[in-house]
């Protein structure tokens, strides 16, 4: 469910950016209402802009609902959900050793390739220009 609601939430973000581009792009043929009606409760104007968005919605909805209910796809999600609830999540201080340990190593590492750059460069360009 959690999944359904969070992919319902970013169709939703993206019919509305549709909507806003295809008004702002067409502006004389998107963007108009349609004889002047409105839809009732929310006041916007009835624009073929929104007519699309509110169809790609409602077609994004029933492909993500048939998508997600096929029962391959609904029992990894349940695996999933199942697995997770066996993890054995760490402690802060554990997360916060864990953090320095990888800061300490990407530095340390960081600072081997760059010294060995510079070295291998130096070296290199001796034996290309004959200074060695």
């Amino acid at each position: 469910m959690a999944t359904f609601w969070s992919l319902a939430v970013l169709l939703a973000y993206g019919c509305i950016r549709m909507r806003t581009e295809l008004s702002g792009l067409f502006p004389d043929s998107m963007g108009k209402g349609i004889g002047g009606m409105t839809l009732p409760l929310v006041g916007m104007e009835l624009s073929p802009a929104l007519l699309l968005s509110i169809a790609s919605f409602v077609i994004g909805l029933w492909f993500l609902n048939r998508t997600l209910e096929k029962p391959k796809n609904a029992d990894l999600l349940i695996e999933t959900e199942a697995e997770l609830r066996k993890v054995t999540w760490p402690t802060l201080d554990e997360t916060i050793d864990g953090s320095i340990v990888v800061m300490v190593v990407v530095i340390f590492l960081m600072v081997f390739m760059a010294s060995a750059d510079f070295i291998l460069g130096e070296v290199f360009t001796r034996i290309i220009t004959g200074q060695a």
